[in-house]
Formats: structure tokens, sequence, C-alpha cells
């Protein structure tokens, strides 16, 4: 089995909504996700972490503490992605994603997140109880 190792930010802005993404592969559906992507050789994950975040939004984000990680596996990997809060510190709106599966950028409210179709499904959950303030479990 090949090792996929990965992480994920997740950045809240003032009105309490989380930044997320819609992407895809061109011949599949459209799904909503929290920036997140593989880690490469030589980076930590928060190095990771703030690489995708940019590349993924345009957005520079400080990494501010890893709070979640997630393992699996399937027939062909091991998967470990590690979750981290991260801070907004600079950058503009921007669709930059080198492997172009990126179609939108957004803020997205508990409300709205309950209803979007994820490309994590899992992270349902954990999403709403981090933009609802009732925690890690």
């Amino acid at each position: 089995m090949k090792l996929w190792q990965g992480a994920a930010g997740l950045c809240v802005n003032n009105e309490n909504k989380i930044l997320m993404v819609l992407q895809g592969r061109p011949d599949e559906e459209k799904t909503w996700s929290i920036p997140s992507g593989q880690k490469n050789q030589n980076e930590t994950f928060e190095e990771c972490c703030a690489r995708e975040m940019f590349e993924e939004t345009g957005y520079q984000v400080e990494v501010m503490e890893e709070f979640f990680v997630k393992k699996g596996e399937n027939s062909e990997w091991i998967f470990e992605v590690r979750y981290f809060y991260t801070k907004w510190i600079g950058g503009e709106r921007k669709f930059q994603d080198p492997d172009q599966l990126i179609y939108d950028i957004a803020w997205k409210s508990a409300d709205e997140i309950e209803n979007l179709e994820l490309t994590y499904p899992e992270d349902r959950d954990l999403l709403n109880r981090i933009v609802t303030n009732k925690g890690i479990k």
C-alpha cells in the first residue's frame, strides 16, 4: 500500500463563516471542501497547509494549531490528513490552483454547510461544530 499524507486548513472569518472551495475534476460532479492537498516530500504539514490555502484560494494564512487528524485506508492507499486552524493574514480571492480543480471560492455559514454537497461528507459534523463554536470532540 502507498502512503498519502496531506493537510487541510480551516479559516473562519469575522462573520463566523468557513472558507471553502468548490472542486472536482472536469468529468465529475463538483463538491465543496475546506482547502486541502497533498504534502510534498520536503515540507512540514504546516507548510503544506499554508501552501494549499494559498494555491486554492489566493489567501495567505498563518497556520495556528492542529486540531484533528483523519486516518484511513482503502485497497491502494493508507492516508493521513492533518487539519489546522488558520488565520487570514493577506492576499485576495484568486483562482490559481495549479491542478485546475477549483471552480469557486466562498465563505460558508453553518446553515449553508448543512446543505452543501461535500467532497468529504464525514467532515460535515466537524465543520458545523466549529462554526457554531461547539468545539471538537
